[in-house]
This record gives structure tokens, C-alpha cells and sequence, in this order.
């Protein structure tokens, strides 16, 4: 039951990711052991502030950071910009961390006050894209990696290739960093009402400043006016109680927790049904894109045209938004969306995309075609290119002793085994492939964008673009992220402003486990958490074993050709 007068608390753990995707056994182990969620939903957040502003139950939301990670630049510009919408309704925001990484701060940055531990420290690093390089690796093992490609800039292939970035992708790669590297300096000036630069100048006086004040960061941050305050996170529970009064039991301020919080909202809206409204669906393609079904951390092809399907045969759908936070992947995967996109739009439904963090290669690809596609000026987008990658081992394998021979009926029989050469004729009949699927490309981004073949020619090759420099090319129509995509599917709709529902379409969990906890509900796990306890020390030891594995998930395309885009930046080397 919601208590008045009480603070919104902002304490996401885990990955931020736009929507939850979590193996129902990881939950389930999260219940067991009192575990924080390994993810946060960047949706959930927003609505919590969105929800909180004109509720008058809450008085200022609190924002504590430092427990999520791998938090994007466009998700964290959305988030901010959930902040300051909570802040234009009359309520303040106050932030507190022990230490700010570059992009906790962004949010942080937006708040009426921002506190810093007394042994804390400001770190911005900027933003940066370096890779492993194998090619001399590869030599020395006698493993040859065939690459086919279109596209000068495609990059992906070239840790196969070369020992070092080419000065194609070097020059590409720096114009887009920047162009990040300027909207978080934006960002920065904005909420603390200091220069775009500010950001910039605090990195390159970081190591010399702290030497200056005796390793003092906190001192540091408060001196280059980047904090409010610096405070013990005691201190800055009794600060809050302040203003909302102090609860014993929690021995803090009183509060709500954001998912608390919406957990409320949800049990009282059943209470008052919103009876009539159309519906808006929200689905959303998250991770590497893959030819199947969806798991935690990939987008399965087969999985997300299911929902975009059930999408169009649900008479209460008026449109559909399609959230995108993907490098791509699978050709094959991403084709299946599209031609739902198009299945929708032939129904008329209109579909509009919104861009995350990356929507690049085959997250490009699955957008192409929608009504009108919105991004950040940060997201990072285009890479319109496709490769091949085949390995042969028979060189080493020879080393070994190992050799292959035998008999096949034709020439190809038997000519992908990576135990053999590959043979000139496999080589023209992958190469073939890899230039129409290109050439299906070029054609689908003109068509969908409404370009001329040439000037998509020019921008494509593999290229990667910042989402502002997309507007001006044409690749996006809008910048403006979740809620402004939303907006304009419901004017694309016809529909009021309040006149819909938006509702996320999501895969119905169908696991054993998932079967086991619905039947039992979540309170009775405690039960086993004795005679379980063995059991989550081997899944623990395990699981980094297995998550190797699961990022080589998405190379499974039936031709094996790939629409996929390694050009997420590194936000925070910290984590």
C-alpha cells in the first residue's frame, strides 16, 4: 500500500537492458540465493518517473546508480530525459553514488542536487572501440579464415584479417566517436549549466588534478563543479528524511522502490480497467539477431515475426512500435522480421522504429521498412553491408597428422567441411550470395527510405553512422527516443493522445522450470535453498564457461551470411 509523502527510488542493478530477456532459471536462482536482478528494464525506469511526477503520493525521487551496468549512451540519454521530465513537474531530483562512472554520471548530471562520497570519484573517460586482432595468430596455426565481403568499411571481418585497424575503419570509427563524444559533452553542459566542454577538459586535467589535490576525487569533483555536495550516504539519508520524514523499520528516509512502486500501479489499474482503448505494441529486438528462436541476450528471427504476427492478428492493435537495440547478425533472421514489418503495414497497421543504443547491419535491416524510424543522435546505426566468414583447419589438422580424403558424386559434396580446402567453386557460389544479399540490401534501404539507389550506394558500404549524421542522410526521419516513437505511432494510428494502451508483446515462457515456479509461486523457494546450495556453486562455476559460448550464438544463418556490425563503443572500462 503506497504511504504519502514518500521519495521514488532509482536503483536499478544489473544490465540495464530495454526489456528483460532473463533465463527463467537465472531468476530463479536470483530468488533462491536474495540476489539483486542481473538485469533492469530501461522502460520500467522511465515509467516510474513518468508515473512519479504527477502522483501526489511522491515528493522527489532519489537516484542511486552505481549497481547497473552496460548501460548504452542512448539508453542513458533516455533516462536523463525521464529525469528532467520529473523535474519540470515541480518535484526534485536528488542523486547520491559512491563513485560516478561516465555514464551513471550522465543521469546523475541532470538532477537538482548530486552528492559524492567522501572517498568517491567523478570518472569520465570518453569513449573509445578497440578490439582483439588474430590474423598473425591464425598464421602461426595454420587456420585460414576465408572472409567475404562488400563494402570497404565493413570492419567486421578484419580481426581475421589484419593485426590492426584499417585506416578505413580508423577514420570511420573516429568521425562517429566524436560525434557521441560531443552529445555527452552537450549533455554534461546542460545539467550542470557548465560549457560542452566542461566534460572534455575534466578528462584531460583528471590525472594532474588529482595529484594537485593529494588523490582527493571527491574534492576534485567538487571543485570542477561536476557535484552538489560531498556527503556519507548516512548523511544523505538524514538530508532526504528531511523533507519526507525517517521510517525505523527501513533506518532511512521513506521510500518506495521504483518496481515497488510499479507493482502498485499495476494491482490498481485492475481495480479501474481502461475499457475501449486500442492498443499500441511494443515489440523489441534486443542483442545479436539469429535465425530461430529468442534467448536470453539474442533475438531470435522465427521468435520476433511470432509477435509481430500476433501483433497484426490482434483486432485491438491500431500500431506497432519496433524498440531496436541490436548489432544484427543473421541475414536470414533479420529478413523474417522485416517481411513481417511489411505483413503489418500491408494490414494497415503503421509500424514505427525506435533506435537504442545500436541498430546497425541487420538492426538496420529489420527497420528499413517501417512508417518512420526515430533514433538517438547517439545511437549508432547504418553499417549497411554483409559478409561471410568460413574457416578451414586442414593445415593444422596436417601438422597434427590428421588428414582428410574420400569420395563424393559431385564437386561440392563434401566441400564445406572445415577439415578440407575450400575449393574455387565454393568460393564463387558464397561470394554470389554475399553480393545479392548486399544488393537486397542497397535495394530495400532505397525502397523503405525512399532514396535514390545511388546516394544508398555511396552512404552503405559497410559504413558506420552516428544517428545524427543518419537524419541528414536520410537513414532516420527523427531524433527523439521511446515515448516521441510511441507518439507518432499513435498519430500515425489516428488515434487520441489518451486513447490507447501501450502493451509490450513478449514470448510466453515455456521452460519446465518456469511450469515448476508458476505452479508453486515464488515464495516457497526459500525452502530449498539448503539442499540446493551445491547446486548453485556448480551453475556459478559454470556460468562463465557457458557465456563464451552463448556469444557465438548468433553465427547459426542458414547461408551463413551475416548482416552484423562490432561497433558498440566502450562507455566505461570500469565494467
Amino acid at each position: 500500500k503506497m504511504e504519502d509523502n514518500v521519495a521514488l527510488v532509482i536503483y536499478p542493478t544489473g544490465q540495464l537492458v530495454d526489456t528483460t530477456d532473463q533465463d527463467p532459471a537465472q531468476r530463479f536462482f536470483e530468488e533462491l540465493t536474495g540476489e539483486s536482478p542481473a538485469q533492469s528494464s530501461l522502460r520500467e525506469l522511465t515509467q516510474a518517473l513518468e508515473k512519479g511526477a504527477t502522483d501526489p503520493r511522491i515528493t522527489l525521487a532519489v537516484l542511486k546508480l552505481d549497481s547497473m551496468f552496460g548501460a548504452g549512451l542512448s539508453q542513458m540519454q533516455e533516462l536523463a530525459a525521464a529525469v528532467k521530465a520529473f523535474r519540470a513537474s515541480g518535484k526534485p531530483v536528488h542523486a547520491y553514488g559512491p563513485f560516478y562512472d561516465q555514464s551513471d554520471y550522465l543521469v546523475a548530471a541532470h538532477s537538482d542536487h548530486v552528492s559524492l562520497d567522501p572517498l568517491g570519484l567523478v570518472f569520465i573517460e570518453g569513449f573509445s572501440v578497440y578490439q582483439n586482432y588474430f590474423k598473425e595468430a591464425l598464421d602461426k596455426l595454420g587456420v585460414e579464415v576465408h572472409v567475404f565481403r562488400v563494402g570497404e568499411y565493413k570492419s567486421a571481418v578484419e580481426p581475421f584479417e589484419r593485426n590492426d585497424m584499417s585506416p578505413e575503419a580508423r577514420a570511420a570509427n573516429s568521425e562517429w566517436l566524436t560525434d557521441l563524444w560531443q552529445s555527452y559533452g552537450r549533455e554534461i553542459g546542460e545539467g550542470r549549466k557548465l560549457a560542452d566542454t566542461a566534460a572534455h577538459e575534466y578528462v584531460l586535467a583528471l590525472p594532474g588534478g588529482l595529484e594537485k589535490n593529494g588523490g582527493n576525487g571527491a574534492q576534485l569533483a567538487l571543485d570542477s563543479k561536476l557535484v552538489d555536495s560531498i556527503e556519507t550516504q548516512q548523511q544523505f539519508r538524514t538530508r532526504i528524511a528531511q523533507t519526507v520524514g525517517w521510517d525505523e523499520d527501513h533506518g532511512s528516509f521513506r521510500q518506495v522502490h521504483y518496481s515497488e512502486y510499479l507493482g502498485t500501479l499495476e494491482r490498481e489499474k485492475k481495480l479501474t480497467p481502461h475499457a475501449g482503448k486500442k492498443t499500441v505494441a511494443l515489440v523489441v529486438v534486443q542483442g545479436e539477431i539469429v535465425d530461430g528462436e529468442s534467448e536470453s541476450g539474442v533475438a531470435g528471427g522465427e521468435t520476433i515475426a511470432d509477435l509481430l504476427s500476433a501483433a497484426r492478428q490482434d483486432e485491438d492493435v491500431a500500431a506497432v512500435v519496433l524498440r531496436v537495440d541490436s548489432p544484427g547478425g543473421s541475414v536470414f533472421g533479420s529478413e523474417r522480421i522485416r517481411r513481417e514489418v511489411q505483413n503489418l503495414q500491408a494490414d494497415g497497421r503503421p509500424v514505427v522504429a525506435s533506435m537504442s543504443n545500436v541498430a546497425a547491419s541487420g538492426g538496420y535491416w529489420v527497420a528499413m521498412d517501417a512508417d518512420e524510424i526515430w533514433a538517438h543522435d547517439t545511437t549508432i546505426t547504418g553499417s549497411i553491408g554483409i559478409f561471410g566468414l568460413l574457416p578451414t583447419f586442414d593445415k593444422p589438422l596436417a601438422k597434427l597428422g590428421i588428414h582428410t580424403d574420400g569420395q563424393g558424386t559431385t564437386p561440392l559434396a563434401g566441400a564445406y567441411r572445415g577439415d578440407r580446402p575450400l575449393s574455387p567453386e565454393i568460393k564463387t557460389i558464397v561470394q554470389m550470395q554475399i553480393e545479392q544479399g548486399y544488393k537486397q540490401f542497397i535495394e530495400g534501404v532505397a525502397a523503405g527510405r525512399d532514396l535514390p539507389i545511388e546516394k544508398v550506394r555511396e552512404i552503405a558500404r559497410g559504413r558506420v553512422w552516428s544517428g545524427a549524421d543518419a537524419l541528414t542522410l536520410g537513414l532516420v526521419d527523427q531524433i527523439g527516443g521511446l515515448n516521441e516513437a510511441v507518439a507518432a505511432a499513435v498519430r500515425l494510428a489516428g488515434l487520441e493522445a489518451d486513447g490507447y494502451e501501450l502493451e509490450e508483446f513478449k514470448p510466453e515462457a515455456d521452460y519446465p522450470l518456469q511450469r515448476f515456479l508458476n505452479f508453486f509461486g515464488h515464495a516457497q523457494v526459500k525452502v530449498l535453498q539448503t539442499w540446493l546450495s551445491p547446486s548453485l556453486m556448480t551453475w556459478r562455476t559454470l556460468a562463465p564457461v557457458e557465456g563464451v559460448a552463448h556469444s557465438l550464438r548468433w553465427l547459426n544463418d542458414p547461408r551463413g551470411a551475416y548482416a552484423h556490425c562490432f561497433c558498440a563503443p566502450a562507455v566505461n572500462s570500469r565494467r
